[in-house]
């Protein structure tokens, strides 16, 4: 045991003395060059080092150095600038005159993707022959020399990123990793956050690269990604979730491809395959299946509750102020700036608290005019078709859409566009409606259209006409009584036609059929004024009991009734006391009738003739 322990202890000694020797002895500034000049020969980009180099032995032989600085070909600033470098080295190839990096090293660190970092030709440079394989050599100094790299990695650094439109992003906590597991094949694992406009994206990645066709194709396994977006006008948690998928590139027809995509959204799921090209004008096309999709929990919206007039929402804040708004004119949307299609289907749809399933979606979009060829679904017995189109090539949204509904549910619907839910029933509509802006407000207040509806088991809401219009003749008569039964719901079919025009509904005419009544009517409901004025002329066919003349006067008669207001009071006008007047004229007259004919020679005959004549 001693021996063993004096035998490690010698390797020790040796080995602390050879890496001392090795430090005296090697000149880190001696790579300086040559790092400079490989750099240079590969890429064209220029490695600027400032300071000394100088080594640091525990716990890793590295060899640190001050500011770095690496700018492209003729750009106006470094695509990377860092305080400070530590390149991690491989002690046995320094003993054969071989310079083994094993790690990069870059903290705190600018990356610049901007106009100013990118290179750039000068206008008058000639374009020379290819240079000639004897390059320049270097110093006899670092002349044999290896020069590799197997890990990078960048810390706490920030990345700038200035997009297309002028504007600038700034990726902070920028957190990179990448190892070389093989030849041509890396290891990547990015972590950053990204703040505009009082929100935040955190992401984590980890994927496999595969560069052995590099610059022609490069390929991608996303392992890991997770994000969470969170911050103004989202839901109070955020919206995260995470991804998987394979990418690939091809450089020459500047293709690329999104294959086994898995994404999740908080409580949705989408799977498919994503393709394109980013030419000029990129081309996308996208195969999606998602197996649920909430809409309420994406956009922060909470189900209406039942007889609300509005939905609630329910989000983290609203969008910070801007003192002078920009005038949005559909400049950058993403319709203009490029063309593909869509062809997604949803197992489970929910927006606004309407349950959809079985939803199919297939739109194109060129220059601008998204075409929506297909947008089918079914919820609960009913079902619905909604093709159209969604023009943004002009300063404001312009959508065109062709409903078709076949008995779905009028309540969430209702609920779902921010109106009162005090009719229910099954909904058949087909209509043709245009306007402005796809927002539910947009809609109340910016559309217009017409539309034939059907609305089957239809009732109303603590609206019972029949009750109405029994109660008031029997306040009215001593002759009939009412019989309706409350716990016997009084199902109603009812047809019509309507229009609308920038919020207000016009029904010009209503037609409605159900077992104790009639009516027909006509009016309009306001619902950016959230008024209503709707006449009536029903008809109570059932539930008399009483004198039989006047039962069968009130189930021939219209009565007339007016319904209006404002909907949080609303008023209604009932004329019973018309047909009651006009069942006492035609009992007046019989009466009149009958005395004439029993008194046939009485001197009083022309007198009675005009009081007939004025009933």
């Amino acid at each position: 045991m001693k021996r063993f322990i004096t035998t490690l202890a010698i390797l020790l000694v040796v080995m602390v003395a050879g890496m001392t020797a090795l430090v005296v002895l090697v000149n880190p500034n001696d790579f300086r060059a040559y790092m400079v000049r490989q750099v240079e020969q590969h890429n064209g980009y220029k490695l600027a080092i400032n300071g000394d180099l100088r080594w640091h032995v525990w716990p890793q032989l590295s060899i640190l150095s001050g500011p770095v600085t690496l700018t492209a070909p003729g750009a106006a600033q470094p695509v990377v600038s860092a305080q400070n470098m530590r390149l991690d080295v491989n002690l046995f190839p320094l003993l054969s005159h071989q310079l083994s990096v094993k790690q990069v090293m870059l903290k705190g660190a600018v990356v610049r993707l901007t106009p100013d970092s990118d290179s750039q030709r000068p206008p008058d440079a000639p374009i020379g022959p290819a240079e000639p394989g004897n390059a320049p050599s270097v110093s006899d100094v670092t002349r044999g020399w290896k020069f590799d790299i197997a890990h990078l990695r960048i810390a706490d650094s920030l990345l700038v990123w200035q997009q297309s439109n002028g504007e600038q992003l700034n990726v902070r906590d920028f957190n990179l990793a990448l190892d070389q597991t093989q030849p041509r094949r890396a290891h990547l694992i990015l972590s950053s956050r990204i703040n505009r406009d009082q929100r935040e994206l955190q992401i984590n990645i980890d994927s496999d690269l595969d560069i052995t066709d590099y610059p022609n194709r490069i390929g991608a396994v996303v392992n890991q990604f997770d994000y969470q977006l969170k911050g103004a006008d989202l839901p109070q948690d955020g919206v995260k979730g995470h991804a998987l998928m394979k990418a690939h590139w091809v450089t020459s027809t500047q293709q690329f491809s999104l294959e086994e995509i898995n994404l999740s959204a908080n409580d949705s799921q989408l799977t498919g395959t994503v393709s394109g090209s980013l030419g000029a004008r990129p081309q996308i096309m996208a195969r999606l299946h998602a197996a649920s999709l909430n809409l309420d929990a994406l956009l922060g919206l909470n189900q209406v509750s039942e007889g609300a007039a509005s939905g609630a929402e329910s989000r983290s804040g609203p969008a910070p102020v801007i003192a002078a708004l920009p005038t949005h004119d559909n400049a950058d949307s993403p319709l203009n700036a490029m063309d593909g299609t869509l062809s997604l289907v949803a197992d489970k749809l929910n927006w606004r608290g309407i349950q959809m399933n079985n939803v199919q979606l297939d739109a194109a979009s060129e220059d601008g005019l998204l075409t929506v060829n297909n947008f089918r679904g079914e919820s609960m017995d009913g079902s619905f078709s909604l093709p159209g189109t969604v023009d943004v090539r002009s300063a404001k949204t312009k959508v065109r859409l062709q409903p078709d509904l076949e008995k779905f549910a009028l309540s969430p619907l209702l609920k779902g566009f921010e109106l009162p839910d005090t009719v229910r029933g099954e909904l058949s509509l087909k209509g043709d409606l245009r306007g402005e802006g796809l927002t539910v407000d947009a809609f109340k207040k910016q559309w217009q259209g017409r539309a034939d509806f059907n609305l089957q088991n239809a009732q109303f809401a603590g609206l019972n006409f029949q009750q109405l219009i029994q109660r008031a003749v029997e306040s009215n008569s001593t002759k009939v009584r009412g019989e309706s039964d409350d716990s016997k719901p009084n199902l109603q079919q009812i047809q019509g036609q309507v229009t609308l025009n920038n919020g207000l509904f016009n029904f010009g005419t209503l037609d409605a059929r159900s077992d104790q009544l009639n009516y027909t009517g006509a009016g309009m409901v306001d619902v950016v004024k959230r008024t209503l004025d709707i006449r009536f002329g029903v008809t109570v066919t059932a539930g008399w009991s009483g004198e039989s003349a006047l039962v069968q006067r009130l189930q021939k008669t219209p009565v007339p009734l007016r319904i209006y207001g404002p909907w949080s009071a609303i008023n209604y006008s009932l004329k019973v006391d018309q047909v009651l007047r006009e069942e006492l004229r035609d009992e007046a007259r019989q009466r009149l009738k009958q005395w004439m004919g029993r008194n046939p020679d009485s001197d009083k005959k022309n007198d009675v003739k005009s009081l007939l004549k004025d009933l």
